[in-house]
C-alpha cells in the first residue's frame, strides 16, 4: 500500500513542478542589447513577459522575466514623486509557454555567447 501511495505522489510532484514556466530573464537592456539568463517562476499565475519601454524619453529599455498574470499588457510610467516628471515608461508583453518571451529578431544576448565571442577575439 505505501508503495502505490509513493508512487501516486512521485506522479503528481511532476505534474506540480510542470505548472511552473521557464523565463528569459534580463534585469535592464539598453537598446538592442538584454543579456539574458534562464528562470523559473514563482508560482502558476506567472507568465514570462518581454517588456520595452523609454527613459527619459529617447533611451530604448528592455526587460524580461516572469511576471503576476494581472500586471500582463500594460504600460507602466514610473517617475519621481517629488517632481512629478517621468523616468521611464514600459509595456510589459507575456506569452504563457517556456522561453516564448525571447524577442523574435533574437535581439536578446546571452554573457556566454558575449564572453566566448570576446575569447575567440583575443586569441
Amino acid at each position: 500500500m505505501n508503495k502505490v501511495f509513493l508512487l501516486a505522489l512521485a506522479v503528481a510532484m511532476c505534474f506540480v513542478g510542470a505548472q511552473a514556466l521557464q523565463c528569459y530573464k534580463c534585469s535592464l537592456g539598453l537598446g538592442s542589447v538584454c543579456f539574458t539568463t534562464k528562470e523559473m517562476c514563482q508560482s502558476s499565475n506567472e507568465h514570462c513577459f518581454s517588456g520595452v519601454g523609454k527613459a527619459a524619453g529617447f533611451v530604448e529599455i528592455k526587460t524580461k522575466g516572469c511576471l503576476e498574470v494581472s500586471k500582463c499588457n500594460k504600460t507602466e510610467t514610473v517617475g519621481f514623486p517629488t517632481n512629478d516628471s517621468t523616468v521611464y515608461t514600459i509595456t510589459k508583453t507575456c506569452c504563457n509557454t517556456d522561453l516564448c518571451n525571447s524577442a523574435p529578431d533574437r535581439s536578446h544576448i546571452s554573457a556566454l555567447v558575449m564572453t566566448l565571442a570576446a575569447v575567440k577575439f583575443i586569441m
